[in-house]
């Protein structure tokens, strides 16, 4: 049954690589088939409905409130102009120093990719950033990988993922921290090697930008004006407080959100510009949340003590133990988080996480280690994720010649993380 079990799942992948279904949609379709193979009855203890569905669903409930939070953070960020007070700040002090304006640029991707992940947050630091780049004569495919090797810089402390981890895989939130620190200096040396090395080997390309520097409307910036240099702090606040002085993680995005508010509105207009950034939040957390629920309800099936005993033999055949080998494969095996693969953490790979931990192959700490190394390339190289989408596409350029640019500095990384792994929890 277990073979039977991965030939589902090989389905599923299928099915999320051909696009036939969401993402979502297919990781519920498959925990339903994986319990039914498993033998778990209709209802009751160990059921379809009660434990895979009913219990499953809300399991990542905190990653989704944390998301919801980060993403109101996020739009307010960009309604008062403090992202974008950012970009131009750094895009003046640069002037026509092409690596300048793009190390300028991957600080502020870096920030607000603790706030916010995804699309919104290369948004926030590429909308004014990536044309300003390109206008000083950074070539177009190093300018949108600048963006993202900035937002995977800050993944590392982005708190809806430290959320996510600790509740997907039964750990508490200091042992994720302390991973998570130790990932951060990897991800900060590749991005600027990153920088360094394609803004010099390239060259300069002045080329014309389809997008001009002035990205929003002259009216609103007129309005906006900059935001105060102490609103800049906003993106920092959330951080500060839960890696600074360990508060818990939705009091910290709270905290974020309140500082954002007061110290760039009105008390006249607070109350409008909560509610409507709020909803503007709820907007941008649709997806991920609907994802979530998706994987919660994956993982409810994976640990069925029927899946367990199916899959066991068959992972313990294949799972290197030895400290080098381990490395040696799971580097190996990197490409597989890619296009929705079977190692993307926010897809089949929770589903395999959760094998992994319930079969007792590795500790939970160990996958911890693996799957937010994967996670690091994920982010930046998958021509199918939508913060590589999007910036790619704002630069002029296609997701693969991205994927092409990046991919072997954040395999670096990934590489960094599994050998700190193997050392640590091996």
């Amino acid at each position: 049954m277990g073979v039977v079990i991965l030939l589902v799942m090989a389905a599923g992948v299928a099915l999320m690589l051909s696009r036939r279904l969401p993402t979502a949609f297919a990781l519920v379709l498959l925990a339903i088939v994986i319990a039914c193979l498993a033998g778990a009855p209709l209802t009751g203890k160990n059921s379809v409905l009660d434990t895979v569905l009913q219990e499953g669903a809300p399991t990542l409930a905190a990653t989704m409130i944390a998301i919801i939070l980060g993403s109101w953070l996020g739009k307010l960020l960009d309604e008062t102009g403090i992202a974008g007070t950012l970009v131009r700040k750094i895009v003046e002090f640069g002037g026509d120093r092409p690596t300048v304006v793009a190390l300028g640029v991957l600080g502020v991707s870096a920030l607000v990719g603790t706030v916010t992940g995804s699309a919104p947050a290369a948004m926030l630091a590429g909308i004014i950033g990536i044309p300003a780049m390109i206008a000083v004569g950074v070539p177009k495919v190093t300018a949108a990988g600048t963006v993202l090797m900035g937002i995977a810089v800050g993944i590392p402390f982005e708190l809806p993922v430290w959320q996510f981890f600790s509740t997907a895989l039964e750990l508490p939130i200091p042992t994720v921290r302390g991973f998570m620190v130790k990932l951060f200096p990897f991800a900060l040396v590749a991005a600027l090697a990153f920088v360094f090395v394609e803004t010099r080997r390239r060259g300069t390309e002045h080329a014309w930008s389809l997008k001009s520097v002035d990205a929003k409307p002259r009216s609103r910036r007129k309005e906006l004006g900059d935001a105060p240099w102490y609103a800049l702090l906003a993106p920092a606040v959330p951080l500060v407080l839960a890696l600074g002085f360990e508060l818990a993680i939705i009091p910290s995005l709270l905290a974020g959100v309140l500082y954002a508010l007061v110290t760039t509105t009105r008390p006249g207009a607070m109350n409008k510009r909560l509610l409507r950034t709020l909803y503007g939040g709820f907007e941008v957390a649709a997806p991920p949340i609907a994802l979530f629920i998706a994987i919660g309800v994956l993982l409810a099936a994976v640990k069925l003590p029927g899946t367990v005993d199916a899959l066991e033999p068959l992972v313990k055949a294949v799972s290197p133990h030895n400290t080098v080998a381990f490395v040696v494969v799971f580097t190996l095996l990197v490409p597989l988080c890619l296009y929705r693969g079977p190692l993307n953490i926010y897809g089949l790979g929770a589903g395999i996480a959760g094998v992994l931990i319930a079969t007792g192959i590795y500790p939970a700490a160990a996958v911890l280690g693996m799957a937010t190394s994967y996670n690091q390339v994920f982010g930046v190289a998958d021509p199918t994720s939508t913060q590589t989408v999007w910036s790619a596409q704002y630069a002029g350029v296609t997701p693969h010649q991205v994927m092409v640019r990046t991919l072997p500095y954040v395999w670096a990384v990934a590489l960094g993380g599994l050998c700190v792994t193997a050392a640590t929890y091996l």
